[in-house]
């Protein structure tokens, strides 16, 4: 009976790389050098395996990565970074990046 049982399981696999689509769901009020910026959302990945672009169009091409360095702290769920020196103000799109798979964009604005 046992191994009957054992051939009705489901059989799961390791698939290498991501299969979800990273989420944007929220990012905080524009933050000018110096400040913080939350960005909140799900399948964020983590910081050695995405990136951050801000910069882009509204379909997710251009755009500037955000360096490593500003990085405070990067979960599935919510990466908190200081803004750079040097970014550009004003308004533009922000993407997270993680395994190749673009995010959904959001409209942020820095000062």
């Amino acid at each position: 009976m046992t191994g009957l049982l054992a051939s009705c399981t489901p059989r799961t696999s390791t698939v290498a790389g991501v299969t979800v689509t990273p989420v944007l769901i929220k990012v905080s009020e524009g933050a000018a050098a110096g400040g913080t910026l939350t960005i909140q959302g799900r399948y964020l990945g983590s910081a050695q395996t995405a990136r951050i672009l801000i910069g882009a169009d509204e379909n997710g091409q251009g755009g500037t990565a955000f360096p490593v360095s500003a990085v405070q702290r990067w979960t599935d769920t919510e990466i908190v970074l200081t803004v750079p020196e040097g970014m550009t103000a004003g308004g533009s799109w922000l993407f997270v990046e993680v395994g190749g798979k673009r995010s959904t964009g959001l409209r942020v604005s820095l000062r």
